[in-house]
């Protein structure tokens, strides 16, 4: 089951969580870059998370219409057809959805989904993301209980983000600064409204001094060991016992981390690592390789007829493919996910 059932996506979850690795969500833009995150997964034998963004699924319905759901949708269903080709399983998600968006993205793609499981079928895709962090904490968590029993009810996980994560993705964007950490109260809340499971299960984007974009290490102070103190608060203010792990933490914003602040955010409940600024350099890298190499092949140079070979986009969209799915095992080795498919 190439594509996971809503049974599998928690079991691949409980799993992570367990043996202290995490799932690379890569964010695609195209059947090319579908392709190159199976083809890294398949070659790491580790499962893992397809995700599509708010631009990424506007730039899938064509430059036309820029319809979100339209190119979310052709996406998933492709995904589920190529995906039985490769000897991995991955959850389908959608990324980042800020207020504005919502109308015209989550909540559409949950009604689609809601139909397939009244059909008796499984959902199109295994998750959603709710980005509610430029709300107050009080407008976002309850907009997050709406979308949560809507996913519950259609066998779907959700994703929250409570606090911002700095810097800008999809026109989204936040300062850096002090806000870029979440709190024990700011969990507890979260727990208030949400739950603990009991209400449907969700993934916590909580943030720990996380940017998005491209950074060198050192650039951006990270604290992956905030999500042990979120943790150990509200498991002591619900009665877990010492040492759990209540939340499922998702981590944003990981260009440019250190192996050291990696391993420390697995330790403390991080079960999903979103991979896109790096993934695109990884995917564009060989492309401009090529045309510089082969400039005068790939342009009609000097009234010459430049060589087909050259500029056909099978050529150099084969060496793309290769790159972005190098980039894709090196995820799954940091995360500790190389390996730990499930057999």
């Amino acid at each position: 089951m190439p594509i996971a059932t809503p049974e599998v996506y928690n079991e691949m979850l409980d799993r992570a969580k367990a043996g202290k690795f995490a799932y690379p969500a890569i964010n695609v833009t195209s059947t090319q870059t579908l392709h190159a995150a199976l083809r890294g997964f398949a070659e790491a034998e580790s499962d893992g998370i397809i995700q599509i963004s708010t631009g990424g699924a506007e730039f899938l319905g064509g430059q036309y219409s820029k319809d979100m759901v339209t190119g979310s949708v052709a996406l998933a269903e492709f995904a589920h057809i190529v995906a039985e080709k490769y000897p991995v399983t991955v959850a389908l998600h959608t990324d980042h959805c800020p207020k504005d968006k919502l109308d015209g993205y989550v909540r559409p793609l949950l009604a689609v989904s809601e139909e397939r499981v009244k059909a008796g079928r499984n959902p199109l895709f295994q998750s959603h993301m709710w980005d509610g962090s430029a709300e107050t904490l009080a407008d976002n968590l309850a907009i997050a209980q709406e979308l949560l029993a809507r996913a519950a009810a259609a066998k779907i996980i959700l994703e929250v983000e409570i606090t911002p994560t700095g810097g800008e993705e999809d026109g989204v964007s936040h300062e850096i600064n002090d806000s870029l950490y979440t709190t024990v109260d700011d969990a507890v809340r979260t727990v208030e409204a949400l739950g603990l499971g009991e209400k449907g299960r969700y993934l916590l984007a909580a943030s720990f001094g996380n940017v998005h974009g491209v950074y060198k290490p050192g650039n951006v102070v990270l604290r992956p060991d905030l999500l042990k103190e979120l943790n150990e608060g509200v498991a002591a203010k619900y009665g877990k016992p010492a040492g759990s792990q209540p939340f499922d933490f998702v981590f944003h914003g990981g260009s440019g981390s250190t192996a050291e602040e990696i391993a420390t955010a697995l330790d403390n409940g991080v079960v999903k690592m979103n991979l896109d600024t790096d993934t695109q350099y990884a995917f564009t890298r060989p492309v401009a390789d090529h045309m510089f190499k082969n400039y005068d092949g790939v342009l009609k140079v000097d009234g010459e007829v430049g060589s087909k070979k050259t500029y056909d986009p099978r050529t150099w969209g084969k060496l793309a493919e290769a790159g972005m799915a190098a980039r894709v095992v090196e995820a799954t080795q940091h995360l500790r996910s190389a390996g730990q498919k499930i057999k």
